[in-house]
């Protein structure tokens, strides 16, 4: 059984993940601002309440790590934030706040795990279509979108720089998903996906994709959104 940690586990695929992982056996740290009591009751998962855009909070999880589990065997970084508004009343504290989540607290919290990632662990990162260079855009989602192509860079990155070591970075770009996110950003549309089904297909691909892919962004819709 491996140890996984998630990001963004409050709602929708994040939620869904948690529980995959722990009913199926394995530990999971569970990391988000708000905690589902379904997750704090169960016996495979830890709970710990993190504001991600906060650097000083990750301090949590690096204790967590050093006193608890001394390993990591798959990191996902799902949180997200978005905000979705015409770029011309887009302000600095927007898009630092959305990168603040969907960029920097990935780069700080795979270098917390770094230490404890052995070989053959799994680094995955959830993106989206709107970061993949020459995919269809959206009006209102540049900060968004803009904070999700550089998170795939970083990956890329990453995974060249520790090759060596044997971990694998890889990035889902995902498509429309039925998730309250999606609601935020566009309101009324309807997904082919549900969360639990995505949630299925990333909880397969972070056991087994890092045997296939590294440094890959793999491209996960139906439709975009």
């Amino acid at each position: 059984m491996k140890n996984i940690i998630i990001t963004g586990t409050s709602r929708g695929i994040g939620f869904e993940l948690a529980l995959k992982f722990a009913n199926a056996g394995h530990q999971v740290l569970a990391i988000s601002r708000k905690t589902p009591q379904e997750l704090i009751v169960h016996a495979n998962i830890s709970c710990l309440s993190v504001d991600l855009a906060n650097e000083s909070e990750l301090e949590k999880v690096a204790n967590f790590l050093a006193e608890t589990w001394k390993q990591v065997d798959a990191v996902i970084h799902n949180a997200g934030s978005l905000i979705c508004k015409p770029f011309e009343t887009l302000t600095q504290t927007d898009f630092e706040n959305v990168y603040k989540v969907n960029v920097f607290a990935v780069a700080n919290l795979t270098r917390i795990c770094i230490p404890f990632l052995q070989k053959g662990s799994h680094v995955v990162t959830i993106s989206s279509m709107g970061g993949i260079q020459g995919s269809l855009k959206f009006a209102g989602l540049a900060a968004y979108s803009s904070s999700k192509g550089a998170v795939i860079t970083l990956s890329e990155l990453l995974a060249e720089e520790y090759k060596e070591r044997g971990i694998a970075f890889n990035v889902l770009a995902l498509g429309s998903v039925q998730t309250e996110m999606l609601e935020e950003a566009f309101p009324g549309y309807q997904a082919p996906i549900s969360a639990e089904g995505m949630a299925t297909y990333i909880f397969d691909f972070t056991l087994n994709g890092n045997k296939y892919f590294n440094g890959k962004v793999l491209q996960v819709s139906t439709t975009n959104p």
